[in-house]
């Protein structure tokens, strides 16, 4: 980079420029480029009569913009004729040898951009032999050598900025390693000055090395080069240069440092051609090194001066973009400069008024008022680290970073309720009856409760525990926790980690972190206010894992009752006692939360509402709710139980009330859309009644007028027939015959009238048109055979949204000698084709035991399907009615029609347990089965369930597939039908 100096400056400087001075020439001929160069800057050449005079340019080499560059001295000559002027080509005076009889030079590395010819760099040298080479070659006068442009490492991005060790590393390069770093093309530069270490280079002409000579220090052997021959008169090479210089002349519009560069380049330039404008334009920007390394290896000078006018165009960008910051970054810094003089004035006007004391004073009167209603509480060493916090921050100043950190610190540290515990209520009625007004059934988990409160009683303390809720969406679960802290009066908080995947969400970041905060856990405490809350963390089962670690892993400390006493949360870095809190965990599948998580949990299996109690949550909860929320008053509704019932069983087979809830919504949002276009439609028509019957009433006299009423009445019964038959004939109620007299017929029409008003108001749900509210049913009846054909047996299956009767279904393909195989259909898991095949293995040696004649399997090619082909199934609980469908086939005798049955199968025939007993029995219920068969191992599951699931059930438990086979088959056959 090059830089003019003044000439008072140049003056002050002029005993350190360096030596030799270089003597420049120019043409006292006019070129039409530096014409249009000179016109950029204003500059006029200097002219005189005098055919040779010197002038004394000074320049200032370096990168940065303080002006801390070597200063050179060069002396300029103009005027010369003859031979010397045609050699001034390069702006170099000849010396004795010429520059391009330098075959072997020194190769110098230039670590940042490529010296091109004209042009002056600064290097430092740290080699110490290549240093002495340099002194010598100047002593010798053949002070030239060969300055290569340093490739990048490999792999290295040339756009990212090196730093300090890189810069060691270049530097270390000896011989052959940096031989091999060199870039072949370079410029011979010649040495003018050595001070020190720093070298000042002037670049001569454009250098190829060829071969090394010797490596320490580096010499190589070079070809000069020289441009590939052009026109001078070529319209294209001459428009794209006075391009350059009208791109150079609206940066020099912009950037100042730029109008420097060019002043000090025309005052030294000789004959000033286009190779020279392409060197300039490439030389003076801002480009990385690699493209002023491609400009400096070109040697066609059109495609020279096309690659210099896009790096100079993109100075122009650049300057612009520069321009629009110095301005915004003006306005900003002039902006807040204002405030804080203001703000520091009226903080000084404040204090001397004595309005306001310091900040750092001020924040610690807060904290410690904070601290000392509770200070007895606080456990010593939390005291302490409050205590230690505050005297640091009286030591930091208030616009210190450190300072909004102890701040922060401080003020979660003293927010927290340290030993504040809110009152609880242990008294079991209460407990009971709260929990009955918000919940209907559930009477697991409210004996569970009840249990709690009982044991808190009895200690006078209550011990915080980890209850985990696990069942399917809707039967509320969420809801439950809130009752639970109603109940027990403590406060309630409710966090999900669903999701979740960044551990300091639980645990909390390190203060040192931007934007740290703690845990969920800290912030709960400092919401509710109390260290005994009641914590609802909300699925469970759905935790994620990232790459900020496990969060799973992290709920053990948490939900473990032998380590939450000394909870240490990372932002806080102090022991918190989470003992006291009560934690309520909810979960759709317990199977997805891992073993040591849910080793610490007390799970209360919720399996979901049978349809009686989904009717009582119906009328006592969704639907008084609802009401409220669509602005509909109860008088003005009425949805039947038989209307309700097949809402549940045709629509709403789930086993929560989540979309029975979305659908009773729906009825009563088309309800109220009713109401309203009916009140649109009326009140226009009384309106014009009334004032009909006012005016008649003012003009006639009593005979007319009771004329004119019996007009009306005609006329309002007509409305009324009108507004009448936009209604379903179910929700209207029939008008009276007229009375006979006149003034009774006038006041009961008005009564009449306002009982059809209400009529046409009150709107009727009921089985007929329900579909016109809801739409189509969803669900079918789950019996899709009146009377169950050979090869078909109901089974019963769990799913996430509660239990459900699944058929199995088996049929014969083609039967011929040796053709027995099993076709498997119906998009079943790999335990369920598992349980198949064992089904078909213990069917054939049934067969063989109760009928050895029959050769059915041997012969036989099956297949198996399992309906619902589009619902993925698994689980090895379908074995029992797999073996029974195949039986059932084999033997040609169907099974009962009102059995379902359930279990897993050995090889051997024995019946193992299942899970989900509730579920199954409610999805049995519901499909009108009358006779159950379950694993013996399961009575105990059966027994512990409510009286009204298990009502009217005739349930078998077996152990061996032989009593299944007698339950199944052993009955009569003409009884049955």
């Amino acid at each position: 980079m090059l830089k003019l100096l003044s000439s008072s400056s140049a003056r002050q400087i002029h005993n350190h420029l360096a030596s030799p001075c270089l003597r420049v020439t120019t043409e006292s001929s006019t070129n039409p480029l530096l014409k249009a160069l000179g016109s950029i800057t204003g500059l006029t050449r200097r002219t005189s009569r005098n055919p040779t005079y010197y002038q004394r340019a000074l320049f200032c080499s370096g990168s940065s913009n303080d002006g801390s560059g070597e200063v050179v001295e060069v002396e300029l000559k103009s005027g010369e004729s003859g031979a010397d002027s045609t050699d001034a080509s390069n702006a170099i005076v000849p010396t004795n040898p010429r520059p391009e009889d330098y075959l072997t030079v020194l190769a110098l590395p230039l670590p940042h951009r490529p010296l091109f010819p004209g042009f002056y760099m600064p290097i430092y040298v740290k080699d110490p032999k290549l240093l002495a080479a340099l002194q010598e070659s100047r002593k010798r006068q053949a002070p030239y050598a060969g300055a290569f442009l340093l490739k990048d490492e490999p792999g290295t991005d040339p756009s990212v900025v090196t730093g300090s060790e890189s810069e060691k590393n270049i530097y270390d390069l000896k011989g052959k390693d940096l031989f091999n770093r060199l870039h072949e093309v370079g410029t011979l530069a010649q040495i003018s000055s050595i001070q020190g270490d720093q070298v000042i280079l002037i670049g001569h002409r454009r250098l190829r090395i060829t071969e090394m000579v010797s490596e320490d220090p580096l010499t190589v052997k070079v070809d000069h080069l020289k441009e590939k021959p052009y026109n001078k008169d070529d319209d294209v090479i001459k428009a794209t240069s006075f391009e350059v210089i009208s791109t150079l002349r609206d940066v020099l519009k912009i950037s100042s440092l730029w109008r420097d560069h060019v002043q000090t380049y025309t005052q030294h330039i000789g004959d000033f051609n286009f190779p020279r404008l392409a060197d300039f334009g490439a030389a003076i920007s801002g480009a990385n090194k690699l493209q002023c390394q491609e400009v400096l290896e070109e040697l066609d000078v059109y495609k020279r001066l096309k690659l210099t006018l896009e790096l100079v165009k993109k100075e122009v960008e650049i300057s612009k973009i520069q321009e629009s910051i110095a301005k915004a970054i003006e306005e900003k810094i002039s902006g807040e400069q204002r405030r804080y003089l203001l703000n520091e004035q009226l903080k000084a006007i404040k204090k001397e008024l004595g309005l306001e004391t310091d900040d750092k004073t001020a924040l610690s009167a807060k904290f410690r008022e904070r601290i000392e209603p509770k200070k007895e509480k606080i456990p010593a060493n939390v005291l302490q680290v409050i205590e230690e916090e505050l005297t640091k921050l009286q030591l930091l100043e208030a616009s210190s970073s450190e300072f909004n950190v102890t701040r922060n610190y401080l003020d979660w540290l003293t927010a927290l309720p340290w030993g504040n515990y809110s009152d609880e209520n242990f008294d079991v009625l209460r407990a009971q009856k709260i929990l009955d007004e918000d919940h209907y059934g559930l009477t697991d988990v409210k004996e569970r409760i009840l249990e709690f409160i009982a044991v808190g009683k009895l200690r006078g303390v209550s011990q915080g525990k980890i209850i985990c809720l696990s069942g399917p969406p809707g039967v509320g679960k969420t809801s439950i926790g809130r009752s639970i802290a109603r109940a027990l009066n403590r406060k309630f908080f409710r966090f999900s980690v669903g999701g979740l995947s960044d551990v300091a969400e639980i645990k909390g970041h390190r203060r040192t972190y931007i934007g740290a905060m703690p845990g969920k856990m800290v912030q709960c405490l400092k919401n509710v206010g109390t260290a005994n809350p009641l914590v609802l963390i909300d699925e469970i089962d759905k935790l994620g894992r990232g790459h900020a670690g496990d969060p799973a892993s992290a709920l053990l400390e948490l939900l473990d009752p032998e380590q939450n006493a000394n909870f240490l949360d990372h932002y806080l870095d102090v022991p918190i006692d989470l003992s006291k809190v009560l934690f309520v965990c909810t979960a759709n599948v317990v199977d997805m939360i891992p073993n040591p998580l849910l080793d610490r949990m007390e799970v209360i299996a919720i399996a979901g509402y049978i349809t009686d109690e989904k009717m009582h949550i119906a009328r006592d909860y969704l639907e008084k709710s609802t009401l409220e929320a669509c602005g509909i008053k109860p008088e003005q509704v009425e949805l039947t139980d038989a209307a309700l019932l097949a809402l549940i069983e045709n629509y709403c087979r789930e086993a929560g009330v989540r979309n029975l809830q979305k659908h009773i919504e729906k009825i009563y949002r088309k309800i109220a859309l009713r109401l309203v276009r009916q009140g649109e439609l009326s009140e226009p028509d009384v309106s014009g009644e009334s004032k009909k019957a006012e005016a008649e009433s003012i003009q006639s006299s009593s005979g007319s007028n009771e004329a004119s009423r019996n007009e009306e009445n005609d006329e309002t019964s007509v409305e009324a027939e009108t507004v009448m038959t936009d209604q379903p004939s179910e929700q209207i109620q029939c008008p009276v015959d007229q009375p006979a007299n006149s003034k009774e017929a006038t006041e009961t029409e008005k009564i009449e009238e306002s009982e059809v008003t209400k009529a046409v108001e009150k709107v009727l749900v009921d089985t007929s048109n329900l579909a016109d509210f809801v739409g189509k049913p969803v669900f079918h009846a789950e019996r899709i055979y009146e009377q169950t054909p050979a090869g078909v047996v109901m089974g019963l299956a769990w799913t996430a949204m509660g239990g459900s009767t699944l058929y199995i279904e088996t049929t014969q393909v083609e039967q011929g000698e040796g053709k027995g195989a099993l076709q498997l259909t119906g998009q079943l898991g790999d335990v369920m084709k598992e349980s198949a095949q064992i089904a078909h293995t213990v069917a054939r040696a049934i067969l063989v035991e109760k009928d050895p004649d029959n050769p059915f399997f041997a012969n036989t090619k099956l297949h198996l399907h399992v309906p619902a082909g589009a619902t993925p199934k698994d689980g090895p609980s379908a074995g029992c009615t797999m073996i029974t469908s195949l039986l059932s086939l084999a033997m040609k005798k169907p099974v009962r029609k009102d059995l379902a049955m359930t279990g897993e199968v050995t090889l051997t025939g024995k019946i193992l347990p299942i899970g989900g007993v509730k579920e199954k029995t409610i999805a049995a219920r519901r499909s009108e089965v009358k006779t159950i068969i379950f694993p013996s191992a399961n009575r105990r599951d059966f027994d512990e369930l409510a009286t009204n699931v298990k009502e009217g059930l005739d349930v078998h438990f077996v152990d061996d597939y032989s009593q299944v086979f007698n339950l199944a088959f052993g009955y009569d056959q003409n009884e049955e039908k």
